[in-house]
C-alpha cells in the first residue's frame, strides 16, 4: 500500500515540478520509470495477497487479482492526470509502460518462484 501511495504522489506531481533532462527523454527514461514502478508494485501486491489467510479467493488467485488491480491502478492514474489541472497529460504510452511493468513483474515472479520452489504447485 505504501508503494502504491508513493506512485500516486509521483504521478500526481505537477508537470512543472518534474525535472526535464533532454538526453534521458531521448532514451524514453520516463517509460522505464513507469515500468519499474509497476514492476515493483505487482511484486509487492502478489506477496501481500499470498500472505492473506482470511480471504481464500485473494490467496488462491493472488497473481491474477494483483495483475488486474495494478493495471486498473495504472489506468486510473493516467485518467487522474487528465482530469486534474496539474500540468500533466494522460498518455496511452505511459499506460502501456505501466502494464508492461506489471507483465514483466508477473513473469519475473513466476520464474523466480519456479526456481526457488520447483515442486510446488503455482
Amino acid at each position: 500500500m505504501l508503494w502504491a501511495l508513493i506512485i500516486l504522489i509521483l504521478c500526481g506531481m505537477p508537470g512543472k515540478d518534474i525535472p526535464h533532462i533532454s538526453f534521458l527523454e531521448l532514451l524514453s527514461f520516463d517509460k522505464f520509470v513507469h515500468a519499474s514502478m509497476f514492476f515493483f508494485l505487482i511484486l509487492l501486491t502478489i506477496r501481500g495477497f499470498l500472505q492473506q489467510t482470511g480471504f481464500i479467493v485473494l490467496n488462491k488467485s493472488a497473481k491474477l487479482i494483483a495483475f488486474v488491480l495494478c493495471v486498473i491502478y495504472g489506468g486510473s492514474l493516467e485518467i487522474m492526470q487528465g482530469a486534474m489541472n496539474i500540468g500533466r497529460t494522460p498518455s496511452i504510452f505511459d499506460f502501456i509502460a505501466n502494464t508492461f511493468g506489471c507483465a514483466i513483474g508477473l513473469f519475473f515472479y513466476n520464474f523466480v518462484h519456479k526456481k526457488i520452489f520447483p515442486k510446488q504447485i503455482h
